[in-house]
């Protein structure tokens, strides 16, 4: 067997030991220069690695993740997107995104280099004060989402902010 058979059958053979069920799976694809998907934050509690090019990171329920998913032709960049999910849990009402088992709940999503760009600017900014961005509530990926789906620029995410959210769901539990 050779070619796309022949991988579909490693793939298979690959995840003989299937994750638990609650576990989202997101498939990551690097061919340099022609597909690039990769995480930009997150923490994923288990790496399986396929092949030289593919590996599929694992995600508990409610975690936070960003996936950047790229490619090109001969004639240049044919897509750029980036979603800002959290991970469902069984059962869990979730919207299909491309290479993520189950799905997830989209908080963010964005496409076009020039707001994929915006985007990835915002979590440097947020990294910068010193914020993990998969600790960001997921309120703020929502507004983020709506201003640059409505051509505004949206609030910074502040210090101040994130100690608000904290406090919220210190009360909350």
């Amino acid at each position: 067997m050779t070619g796309l058979a022949a991988a579909s059958v490693r793939v298979g053979c690959a995840s003989a030991a299937p994750p638990p069920d609650d576990l989202t799976e997101v498939e990551l694809v690097w061919v340099e220069k022609q597909t690039e998907h990769w995480i930009r934050f997150g923490r994923e509690i288990r790496e399986q690695i396929l092949d030289r090019r593919r590996r599929i990171l694992f995600f508990p329920p409610g975690a936070t993740f960003a996936l950047v998913r790229w490619a090109a032709n001969e004639h240049g960049t044919v897509l750029s997107r980036l979603d800002i999910l959290r991970a469902v849990g069984r059962g869990e009402a979730c919207q299909t995104i491309p290479t993520v088992t189950p799905g997830g709940d989209i908080l963010l999503r964005v496409d076009g280099w020039p707001k994929v760009e915006r985007v990835l600017q915002l979590i440097d900014a947020i990294e910068t004060i010193g914020i993990d961005p998969a600790d960001v509530t997921l309120d703020h990926w929502r507004h983020v989402h709506n201003r640059l789906a409505a051509g505004e620029t949206p609030r910074a995410y502040t210090m101040a902010r994130h100690r608000a959210f904290l406090l919220r769901r210190e009360i909350d539990a």
